[in-house]
């Protein structure tokens, strides 16, 4: 296989190319949900669950089996050397109980701080795996019309006000696979990995609804401070971000050990159904280098590549390539001021964000809006952007980038929709 490299031209590792699953039987002693007595009629069996994950590891180890069957369950932890695996047609069903539970110390929204775990929590470990053929289910439902109830009676809530957990968490852990399970319904975020290292979801499938009674940001896959990700051959349609790059936010998250940068991140392979961003930078990031988005079809949504500029938090986001996208959505690039909740606390000496050295290539795609990026160079600088190898149909195929410093176009073609017209579009470059 010839060398590939990430944008900045550090070569990408072997790591990378390894996409290669275990079997069960070589997951080490399994400790089955069946054998153990953990029962699938619908009662909460969070206690056994979490007692059976205690005893693999106190017995050095393994793989917690899920067979067959629905199972029903509230907050789990899991510890090192604990793995777990769904087979066909077993389902882990999150209690929509809030109470199930219990209040910890986690990662949310950008901050470390008191909030409700996942319904699979993982700190701490090496070598963890979570894979299998069935599936996790968050019972979204409740929480969902809990939370469109609060926002109709304050519009101002924020999205911990809703009080949900997430699917799954994985904090502090490095070398983690993640694949073959359908994540579905969650309540809130559907995956969440935070200081993690060398991080792999193969052939996942990640749903929540964005018709009818919508699933709340229920991003599919949330990096936040992470180190060598790799995204493959997934499926994501949720109602908010497919990927979303996280790390922290606020004026000071560059003086909070607790907040991060991510860097080495591929996203390849994937179809996305209808999502807001295929791949977002923000709202709560920090400082994003060399990240990859490929070989990637979209069905319908908001965003392609949607970079947030928080006027209130330094950030950074830089070696960034995506190529070879097909499908259509709202807006092919969308670059703009993010301003929910923005909240100075007093910083006066905040240096504006930077957005440079993206590489957009071998593109067909359809949109409403070619691109959507603001200047504002108050709060963000942007340079050393190349477009080439361009074919886009849209609505509006106004394109004005002069305000990018070193903007570099190849072959761009850009087609206008019938019965629409933008007298300062420009067609071609």
């Amino acid at each position: 296989m010839p060398k590939e490299y990430f944008p900045d031209g550090t070569e990408i590792s072997s790591w990378f190319y390894d996409t290669s699953v275990p079997s069960l039987s070589q997951l080490g002693k399994q400790y089955s949900f069946r054998e153990n007595g953990i029962q699938s009629d619908g009662t909460l069996q969070t206690r056994a669950i979490q007692h059976l994950i205690d005893k693999a590891a106190e017995e050095g180890g393994g793989v917690v089996v899920i067979e067959e069957g629905t199972y029903r369950s509230g907050a789990l932890f899991f510890p090192d050397a604990v793995s777990l695996y769904l087979k066909a047609g077993a389902v882990l069903k999150g209690s929509d109980d809030i109470s199930d539970y219990p209040l910890c110390t986690t990662r949310i929204e950008g901050q470390t701080c008191t909030y409700f775990p996942a319904l699979i929590n993982v700190t701490g470990a090496k070598g963890f795996v979570l894979a299998g053929e069935g599936t996790i289910d968050g019972s979204g439902e409740r929480f969902w019309r809990e939370f469109w109830l609060r926002r109709e009676w304050n519009p101002d809530c924020t999205n911990k006000d809703g009080q949900r957990p997430r699917l799954l968490y994985i904090s502090g852990s490095e070398d983690v696979l993640i694949s073959g399970v359908t994540f579905q319904n969650a309540a809130f975020w559907t995956t969440h990995i935070y200081k993690c290292r060398r991080v792999k979801y193969i052939g996942c499938r990640m749903l929540s609804p964005h018709e009818g009674i919508k699933g709340p940001s229920t991003d599919a896959i949330d990096i936040d401070a992470c180190s060598d990700v790799l995204v493959k051959n997934c499926y994501m349609a949720v109602n908010d971000d497919a990927v979303a790059l996280k790390g922290g936010k606020g004026p000071w998250a560059d003086r909070d050990e607790t907040s991060g940068g991510n860097e080495r991140i591929i996203i390849e392979d994937c179809e996305y159904g209808f999502v807001h961003g295929c791949l977002t930078f923000g709202s709560e990031s920090l400082y994003d280098r060399n990240i990859i988005l490929r070989r990637i079809t979209v069905s319908t949504g908001y965003n392609l590549l949607w970079m947030k500029f928080r006027p209130d938090t330094p950030q950074c986001y830089e070696y960034v390539r995506m190529e070879d996208v097909r499908g259509r959505c709202a807006n092919f690039l969308n670059i703009n001021p993010w301003m929910q909740f923005f909240d100075l606390q007093g910083r006066e000496d905040l240096p504006p964000s930077e957005g440079r050295h993206v590489t957009i290539r071998n593109c067909t795609f359809s949109c409403d809006t070619f691109f959507n990026v603001r200047e504002d160079a108050a709060h963000y600088h942007l340079s050393d952007f190349t477009m080439e190898n361009i074919d886009v149909t849209a609505t509006d195929i106004t394109f004005k980038p002069s305000f990018i410093e070193d903007f570099k176009a190849e072959n761009i073609s850009l087609k206008q929709k019938e019965g629409t017209e933008y007298p300062d579009a420009v067609t071609t470059l």
